[in-house]
């Protein structure tokens, strides 16, 4: 499956988990309904996947860890907070780029309208 059928479905089931929920909930609960969600449509789902650093011939295991990544492909990241700063982005980025990833969403559930809490984030897709 391309990386853009892969996002079409996430957003489809963060849609369907913003209409449950609402806005003002934690980050943790969109995050684990979402991963339910997506494990329902078949998807391979890992939460919380750590994201080490390679500095020079040295892994680093900082803390870094991708909230979702799906189907091997797509990292999402979750936020549940008041406007996502152009610095949430250039996380994600720096996420695709140490992953080898193409593909991000941030998604922001702290939102009325769950279409403008989700941001497309490419790494040369």
């Amino acid at each position: 499956m391309h990386e853009n059928d892969i996002s079409g479905i996430i957003i489809d089931c963060a849609l369907k988990v913003h209409k449950t929920l609402g806005p003002g909930l934690l980050e943790s609960v969109y995050q684990a309904a979402l991963a339910y969600e997506l494990k329902k449509r078949g998807l391979n789902v890992v939460s919380e996947q750590p994201i080490p650093v390679v500095y020079e011939d040295v892994r680093l295991e900082v803390g870094f860890r991708a909230d979702l990544i799906v189907e091997n492909k797509v990292v999402v990241e979750i936020k549940s907070i008041e406007a996502v700063a152009p610095v949430h982005s250039k996380i994600l980025l720096t996420y695709l780029r140490l992953t080898e990833k193409k593909l991000g969403l941030l998604i922001n559930f702290n939102v009325n309208l769950i279409k403008d809490g989700i941001r497309r984030v490419v790494d040369s897709l």
